[in-house]
């Protein structure tokens, strides 16, 4: 396998060419539901699922990103059916983590407005690697007892102590032009993912010269990201226009690989 290439084809063909156990990470959106057009390709998503649990590494990790279309007034809870099927073929389901918009595209109807999608983490066997996003956390403490008070109380002077907590497990990013990416030419591909997130999943799950995979590159952020973090990567995107978009976007980082192995 070539490392640093978007291969224009099924990603069941890509896959098809990896040994066993070779990749440290996925993460992708696929094209669930016949949300997106991809010129009559079918998601064959049960054979996806097979193969990615084949090549992943024991203790690798994918990030499954999903929602649910609605279809004739329901929702089609294709996500909680794709998560199960992960289960039945060995996979763990990890966590069950939310993306969650700031500013979602406003909806009609007697629903409320859709603010999220589904960021499965699926795990083959126990993570190998978790290097937990933190926020800091402060809270205050007695500490330093004083001397007893003439009225005989004991005073204690307040100390602020500050500690760092892992973040949730609901990740908050604003989307749309100019926010999700500032590469211009990203947007000519209809859901293109928020840098901020695919730079938070591979933080948390890889280290550095991991391999990283995404069978649905799309516009090429997963790429992007992944040597922006100085991992390897390899990518498969069935449609030649969003390759060409992915290609031109990933210019100026092409074969520029600085990661080592450790």
């Amino acid at each position: 396998m070539e490392i640093g290439k978007i291969y224009n084809e099924n990603c069941l063909i890509t896959m098809q060419n990896m040994p066993d156990n070779y990749i440290d990470f996925v993460i992708t959106s696929p094209p669930y539901d016949g949300i997106r057009n991809y010129n009559g390709y079918q998601f064959e998503f049960e054979k996806i699922a097979k193969e990615l649990f084949r090549i992943i590494k024991s203790g690798g990790v994918i990030i499954w990103i999903v929602a649910d279309a609605t279809i004739d007034g329901s929702e089609t809870g294709t996500s909680f059916k794709q998560a199960l099927f992960f289960k039945e073929i060995g996979f763990r389901l990890h966590d069950t983590m939310i993306y969650y918009k700031n500013n979602p595209m406003p909806q009609t109807g007697n629903r409320y407005h859709q603010h999220f999608e589904y960021m499965f983490a699926f795990s083959k066997g126990s993570p190998k690697t978790f290097n937990p996003l933190t926020e800091p956390t402060k809270y205050q403490g007695l500490a330093n007892m004083k001397n007893r008070g003439q009225n005989g109380s004991l005073d204690y002077e307040k100390v602020e102590r500050t500690k760092e907590k892992k973040v949730g497990n609901v990740f908050f990013y604003s989307i749309g032009g100019g926010i999700s990416t500032k590469d211009k030419i990203a947007y000519n591909h209809p859901a293109i993912f928020p840098e901020k997130l695919v730079a938070d999943q591979i933080n948390t799950w890889t280290n550095t010269a991991d391999l990283i995979y995404d069978p649905f590159m799309g516009s090429g952020t997963t790429a992007k990201i992944a040597h922006l973090l100085n991992r390897k990567w390899i990518g498969s995107e069935i449609s030649k226009e969003y390759v060409d978009i992915a290609n031109e976007r990933l210019k100026e980082y092409a074969f520029t690989k600085i990661y080592t192995t450790n």
